[in-house]
């Protein structure tokens, strides 16, 4: 009879060949983003390997711009047993509606800065009833 023994890893495994630290690893546990298999007798966290497959997702998935709480939902979605891409499309396009929209408030804000810094020669800073006139009216 064969056995198909999976490799458990320990947490200091996991942080070694994931480069998440250990601190993080149990952030996620408490989150549930990721699973732990059990404890060793010490009481040491143990997880199977395919653990490293899901934080690299979820690193990749923060690099994106993703939450945390927006990675659970795809998580969750994976964990049924459904392919989460519809889902991970809508937020991206989200993603990027917001950056959009984060670009054109920078621009406009560069553009009162450029107005304010363009009139600075003329502004006379003696006034006792501002702090700094060329910011105050």
């Amino acid at each position: 009879m064969l056995t198909h023994d999976k490799k458990l890893l320990l947490i200091g495994q996991v942080t070694d060949l994931s480069g998440v630290p250990i601190r993080t690893i149990r952030y996620y546990e408490s989150l549930g983003l990721i699973k732990s298999s059990g404890r060793t007798e010490g009481g040491f966290r143990q997880f199977s390997a395919d653990v490293l497959a899901r934080l690299a997702f979820i690193k990749r998935s923060q690099s994106l711009g993703l939450s945390l709480e927006e990675i659970g939902e795809i998580l969750n979605v994976y964990d049924e047993g459904q392919p989460p891409c519809d889902e991970i499309q809508e937020k991206l396009e989200e993603k990027l509606m917001q950056i959009d929209s984060q670009i054109a408030q920078l621009l406009k804000l560069r553009s009162d800065i450029e107005i304010l810094l363009s009139g600075w020669k003329n502004v006379d800073n003696k006034r006792e009833d501002t702090i700094c006139p060329i910011i105050q009216p």
